[in-house]
């Protein structure tokens, strides 16, 4: 793993840890810091996170609760640590993300 690709990880699992901290915010505090993460993926090549934080952003959109975010965490941060960018990998985060809409 190159160092800017080390470093891109570091900074969105800080942002993860940040989400985890504010459970209890507000949708609209979270709603950004959940974009920054999907936009810092997708421009690092972290296709699996982006897909994760995308359908993450969605679901706050939909009006899911703040305090339900913390579910959505372990699997961003799975996503933030896959080694693969391919569709199908891709399609397997967007799956296990149905999965938790489905709860």
């Amino acid at each position: 793993m190159s160092t800017e690709l080390a470093a891109v990880r570091a900074e969105l699992s800080t942002r993860i840890a940040w989400l985890d901290g504010r459970a209890r915010a507000r949708v609209r505090e979270l709603a950004p810091q959940v974009d920054a993460i999907r936009s810092i993926a997708d421009r690092a090549g972290l296709k699996p996170a982006a897909t994760v934080a995308g359908l993450l952003d969605q679901a706050l959109a939909r009006g899911e609760r703040a305090a339900l975010v913390q579910g959505w965490l372990p699997l961003l941060r799975d996503a933030v640590a896959c080694e693969r960018a391919d569709a199908g990998a891709c399609e397997a985060f967007a799956a296990a993300c149905q999965v938790r809409i489905a709860g």
